[in-house]
């Protein structure tokens, strides 16, 4: 597997895949803190599209991504990626809304933790879920980093500006 870094205003996130294929983005921080693990090459000018998007991103002139990913998911875990995927910029939802969004209305503590397991947060926007009462839950890279997101998001949606 290959892996570059990228600084952000997050602090510096590990992109790691095979292939320009996105498999991995890691937190500097976080329960969820990731570095590159033994084996893996390293390779700078790796995810040179990935780089650029996220740093549109990050600045706020992109709202959705168009990047090669191959995330390692069980079926269960796809469905809610693919879910996560569909939730708008600038918008939240709760575990019960992906839960009845996969057909799974009683499964919102498996959508938990396939949401916890998201291999590539911010591109597969697992930030975008709160609890039911619209408070912040636990996040890979620290609550700060998913209330920066989504204040990012927030401030470039229009929706409360």
């Amino acid at each position: 597997m290959y892996y570059s870094y990228l600084a952000t205003p997050i602090g510096r996130l590990l992109l790691a895949g095979e292939d320009e294929k996105l498999k991995v983005i890691g937190f500097p921080s976080g329960t969820k803190a990731r570095d590159a693990e033994s084996g893996w090459q390293h390779h700078p000018e790796s995810f040179a599209e990935v780089k650029r998007q996220l740093s549109e991103y990050f600045g706020g002139a992109r709202q959705q991504f168009d990047v090669a990913l191959a995330p390692d998911a069980t079926p269960f875990q796809a469905s809610v990626l693919a879910a996560l995927i569909e939730i708008p910029y600038g918008e939240t939802c709760s575990y019960r809304d992906i839960a009845h969004s996969i057909g799974k209305p009683k499964a919102m503590r498996a959508v938990g933790g396939a949401n916890g397991s998201n291999p590539i947060p911010i591109i597969i926007p697992c930030h975008r879920v709160v609890g039911a009462d619209g408070s912040l839950t636990g996040f890979g890279g620290g609550l700060e980093t998913k209330r920066f997101l989504l204040d990012l998001e927030r401030s470039h949606s229009g929706l409360f500006g």
